[in-house]
C-alpha cells in the first residue's frame, strides 16, 4: 500500500473511533469504554477541520500511481471524510431530537451487547455511563441554540421522544438499561451485586436527573415552538435545500437531485403494479392492486400474532440460505448470523460481529406489536438483514484482514450497503429462497416500502409534502399497514436522505450485473460477480461500478 495513503487511512481510522467511542466499543477497541461521544459545538468544529484536512491530502495523492486497491481507499477516504465535513457543517446537532435513532431509542440496543472483559472494563462502565449524561447535557445546549437560530424539529419528533423518555423514568432502576451491561463472565454474584449497586447510584444520581433536563427542555421551550407536521420535512428550514443537498450526496454517492429520485420513485412504483397483477392471483386469487393490498393487510390468517412465529420464519429461511449459497458465492464469512427479537428501534436491522469474535453478526426483528408483520414479508427481510443480505458483506469485510485498510473493513456507506441487501432480496427469488407464492408477493412488498421511499422523503423535504402526505401517499402505493407506515414515515423525517440509498443502491448494482452479463455472455460467472461486489469493503457506487468494471476485463 501507498506509504501516504496508508497513514492517512491509519489517521483517519483513528480519528473516527477517538470521537466515535460507542462504535469502538461495539468494535471491541477498549481504548475509549470510559465515554460516549462528545456532542458540543467545539467538538463538531475540530471534526469538520480534521476531516477536511484528511479529504484534501487524499485528494491530493496522485491516482494514476497507485494499485486499483490503493485508488479504492484513497475514493473511500476522500467519500468518508468529506461527506462527514459536509454533513457537519449543516450543524444537525442543533435540531437533533430523534424518535428513530435518538439517544433514547438506541441505547437500550446499544448496552446490553457492549462486551466487557475484565473487572476494568466494568469499572469504566461506571465512568460511561457518567459520560452519558454529559453528552445529554451537551445536547441541550445545542439544541438550544437551534432555538435560537429557529431550527427546531417537528412536533411529531418532540412529542414521540418525550414519552419514550418518560417511559424509560417511570421503568424502576433495578430494571434500567444500564444495569443490563454484559458483565465479565468471571465476575462472582457478589462481584455483580456490588457493580449494580455502583451503576445504581449512577443512574439515579446523574444519568436520570440528566435525562429530566433534556425533557424539561423538550416540553418547556421546544413543543411550544416545534414545527408543525405540515412542515415537518427540511424544506420547512431555512438553509433545508443546502441541508438535504448534502445528505442526497451522502446516501446516494452519486451526484442526484431530490427531483430526479422522485421520479425514479415514481417509475418504479409503476411497475412494481405490474408485478403485484402478475403474482397476485397464484398468492391471494386476485390480480386487482388495490384488493392485493387490502388482503395483505387485513386477513388474519396471513399475519403474525405473536413474535415468536417471527422469529421461527427468519430461522427457517436463513436454513435454506445457507444451504444454496455454495452455489451463488465463491466466499463466506466465519461468522455465524442469529436472530434476535426487540422492542426497540426499526422495524428490522442488523448488527455486526466484533472484530475479536465474542459477538456473532445478529438480525434483529422489531416484534412489539407482532400483529404489523404480514408472514409475507418476513422472508424477504431475513434474506436482506442477515444470509445473504447484510451479514454476507460486512461479516466478510471485517474478516479481510490485513487485505484491506482497517477503515475499510468497518465502515458503512449506505448506498452500497443497503443497495446490496435490497439486491439480495431479489437475488433469493433467483436462488428458490422463497416458500411459495404468498412469499413473493412479501418480496414485493418489501420493494414497495423502497420503491415508496424514493417519493415519499424527497416529497416531504424537498417538494413540501407534509407528513400526512407522505403517509397518505404510502398507503395509496403499498401494502404496508398504517402502523408500519407512520413508523416508517417518522424514520424518514428523522433521518433524511438515508432511506433513498436503497433503492439506488440496488438499481446501479442491477445495472453493473446486467453490463457485465452482457459484455460477458457465457464467461458470466455469477459467483465471480458477487464476490467482486462484496469483496471490497463498503465502497461509493461510483468505486464499485469502476471495480467491476476491472473484474469483467480481466474475465475476457
Amino acid at each position: 500500500m501507498n506509504p501516504e495513503l496508508n497513514d492517512l487511512a491509519d489517521e483517519y481510522w483513528e480519528y473516527r473511533l477517538r470521537t466515535n467511542p460507542s462504535e469502538a466499543h461495539f468494535l471491541g477497541d477498549f481504548r475509549y469504554i470510559d465515554r460516549f461521544e462528545d456532542v458540543s459545538r467545539a467538538s463538531e468544529d475540530a471534526q469538520i477541520s480534521v476531516y477536511r484536512s484528511i479529504s484534501d491530502r487524499a485528494s491530493g495523492i496522485a491516482p494514476d500511481s497507485l494499485s486499483a486497491n490503493d485508488r479504492t481507499t484513497r475514493e473511500a477516504l476522500i467519500y468518508y471524510a468529506g461527506t462527514e465535513a459536509s454533513i457537519l457543517e449543516t450543524r444537525q446537532e442543533e435540531f437533533g431530537i430523534n424518535p428513530i435513532f435518538g439517544f433514547q431509542a438506541s441505547v437500550h440496543m446499544l448496552i446490553p451487547r457492549l462486551t466487557l472483559e475484565t473487572a476494568e472494563h466494568a469499572n469504566a462502565m461506571i465512568d460511561k455511563y457518567a459520560s452519558f449524561a454529559e453528552m445529554i447535557d451537551q445536547s441541550i445546549e445545542r439544541l438550544r441554540e437551534g432555538l435560537a437560530s429557529k431550527r427546531v424539529n417537528a412536533e411529531f419528533a418532540v412529542t414521540s421522544t418525550i414519552e419514550q423518555i418518560d417511559g424509560w423514568l417511570a421503568t424502576p432502576i433495578e430494571n434500567d438499561t444500564f444495569l443490563k451491561a454484559a458483565l465479565p463472565s468471571d465476575f462472582s454474584n457478589a462481584d455483580r451485586d456490588n457493580w449494580a449497586q455502583r451503576a445504581s447510584g449512577i443512574v439515579s444520581d446523574v444519568v436520570r436527573p440528566s435525562l429530566e433536563r433534556y425533557r424539561d427542555l423538550l416540553a418547556g421551550e421546544i413543543l411550544p415552538v416545534a414545527r408543525p407536521n405540515e412542515r415537518a420535512g427540511l424544506w420547512a428550514l431555512a438553509d433545508g435545500d443546502l441541508v438535504y443537498s448534502r445528505l442526497i450526496e451522502k446516501y446516494t454517492t452519486m451526484p442526484m437531485h431530490a427531483g430526479e429520485i422522485h421520479e425514479v420513485g415514481l417509475h418504479q412504483v409503476a411497475h412494481l403494479e405490474k408485478e403485484y397483477a402478475q403474482y397476485g392471483p397464484d398468492a391471494v386469487g386476485t390480480d386487482n392492486v388495490q384488493e392485493i393490498y387490502n388482503i395483505l393487510r387485513t386477513d388474519e390468517s396471513i399475519i403474525h400474532m405473536n413474535g415468536a412465529d417471527i422469529i421461527a420464519q427468519c430461522e427457517a429461511a436463513f436454513d435454506r440460505a445457507r444451504a444454496e449459497m455454495p452455489n451463488w458465492f465463491g466466499r463466506f464469512p466465519k461468522s455465524d448470523c442469529g436472530i434476535e427479537e426487540t422492542q426497540h428501534g426499526a422495524i428490522a436491522y442488523y448488527f455486526p460481529p466484533s472484530d475479536d469474535g465474542s459477538r456473532a453478526g445478529t438480525f434483529f426483528m422489531n416484534t412489539s406489536d407482532p400483529s404489523a408483520w404480514g408472514h409475507a414479508e418476513v422472508e424477504g427481510t431475513a434474506f436482506h438483514e442477515g444470509i445473504p443480505g447484510h451479514h454476507m458483506q460486512i461479516a466478510i469485510a471485517q474478516e479481510m484482514g490485513d487485505a484491506l485498510p482497517e477503515f475499510r473493513r468497518h465502515e458503512f456507506i449506505s448506498a452500497y450497503g443497503e443497495g446490496w441487501a435490497l439486491y439480495t432480496e431479489r437475488l433469493a427469488q433467483e436462488m428458490g429462497l422463497y416458500s411459495g407464492p404468498l412469499d413473493l408477493i412479501g418480496m414485493l412488498q418489501n420493494d414497495s416500502m423502497r420503491a415508496c421511499r424514493l417519493v415519499v422523503d424527497t416529497g416531504m423535504h424537498a417538494l413540501g409534502w407534509s407528513r400526512q402526505q407522505g403517509i397518505d401517499y404510502m398507503w395509496g402505493n403499498s401494502p404496508m399497514s398504517m402502523h408500519q407506515i407512520v413508523g416508517e414515515i417518522d424514520r424518514y423525517l428523522s433521518a433524511p436522505g438515508q432511506a433513498v440509498s436503497y433503492m439506488i443502491g440496488r438499481l446501479e448494482i442491477d445495472r453493473m450485473r446486467r453490463e457485465a452479463e452482457a459484455t460477458l455472455g457465457s464467461a458470466f460467472d455469477i459467483k465471480g460477480f458477487h464476490d467482486v461486489v462484496i469483496g471490497s469493503g463498503s465502497v461509493p457506487l461510483g468505486s464499485l461500478d469502476r471495480i467491476v468494471t476491472e473484474w469483467v476485463a480481466s474475465q475476457q
